[in-house]
This record gives structure tokens, C-alpha cells and sequence, in this order.
């Protein structure tokens, strides 16, 4: 099924092709939300309240840019609106976090696993931030809206949680030499 086909479908409630539409995303839009997350089961929820909302409002896509950002773009609101119902996104600081990373050398072939429990270990403010800026690619102006909160506190709870990335990533190279 071809994409104009699949929203079409969607579109006219079809069941074949809101199944094919959930086939053809689920893997990656389940990663999406599993990296602002903790756990997976709330990952799941957060993907099928997403998908839900893509069926009922597939009207709104309007064909400008790709159907998928469109997708990953209502997955990433659903997963930050679950976030704010089960952790607080107040950006706490601990004064722990505010050091600088030094350069580190760590290993660049981390396993997609490990990855995810790293960004799933950092509080929710930072890993909302670090999600959104540095994997999603929204600048700080768009985030400081999604989030209610200043850019100013967007760049500084990047920083943040860069550093407390690489600390931990410093932490686990020592720790396997």
C-alpha cells in the first residue's frame, strides 16, 4: 500500500489500512518513545495513545513535509504528555549536575541498548531536553514552548545533561578498561 493510499484509508476509518499504518511504524515510533520514557510499558501506552490520536485526527495532515515526521511529531507530543502525568518535569537541579564534562574518548560504538538506558536514566527534564534538541532536532525557542519553561532553561538543562551523559559514559570506559 502506497502512502497517499494508507492515509487515505486512515482517513475513511479502514481497519486494513490503520493495521498497515500501525506495522509500518510502531518499531520506530516505539523508540521514540522509549527514549523519553523509563520503562516499556509505558512506552507502549504512550505508542498506542499516540496512534490512536493519528487516527483520529490523520484529517489534520496536511501533505507538507513527510507523513512520517507528521507521525513522530504526534508521538513525541503523546510520549512528553505522558511524561508530565508520571514524572515532573520541573527540572530540578542538583548541584552534582551543574560540572562541566571533561573531553572524553568514550566508545563511539555504544549498543543502541545501552544508549536508551543512558538517556532513560538522566531526570525527566533533561532527557526531555537532550531528546528533543539533539535527536529530534528542535531548536530551543520550540522546545522552551512544548515544555512551558525559557530557552535559557533549555540550552542550560542541555548542557546539563550533556555533561551528566558524559560523565556516565566516562564512568562505564573506566570501568571496562
Amino acid at each position: 500500500m502506497t502512502e497517499p493510499e494508507l492515509i487515505a484509508g486512515c482517513q475513511q476509518a479502514d481497519s486494513k489500512a490503520q493495521k498497515c499504518l500501525y506495522e509500518r511504524f510502531a518499531s520506530p515510533m516505539y523508540g521514540v518513545c522509549l527514549r523519553y520514557l523509563k520503562n516499556q510499558f509505558d512506552a507502549e501506552e504512550a505508542l498506542l495513545n499516540g496512534f490512536m490520536k493519528i487516527y483520529q485526527h490523520i484529517g489534520q495532515y496536511e501533505a507538507k513535509g513527510s507523513f512520517e515526521g507528521w507521525v513522530r511529531r504526534v508521538m513525541v507530543n503523546e510520549a512528553l504528555a505522558f511524561l508530565r502525568k508520571k514524572e515532573p518535569l520541573h527540572l530540578a537541579i542538583d548541584d552534582s549536575h551543574i560540572q562541566v564534562a571533561g573531553v572524553g574518548t568514550a566508545d563511539e560504538e555504544l549498543a543502541e541498548e545501552e544508549l536508551v538506558k543512558l538517556l532513560q536514566s538522566l531526570p525527566a527534564g533533561y532527557r526531555a531536553v537532550f531528546n528533543l534538541y539533539a535527536i529530534e532536532g528542535y531548536s530551543h525557542k520550540e522546545i522552551a514552548e512544548m515544555l512551558d519553561i525559557t530557552e535559557g532553561t533549555s540550552k542550560s538543562q542541555l548542557s546539563k545533561a550533556r555533561a551528566m551523559l558524559q560523565r556516565r559514559l566516562n564512568r562505564q570506559e573506566a570501568i571496562a578498561s
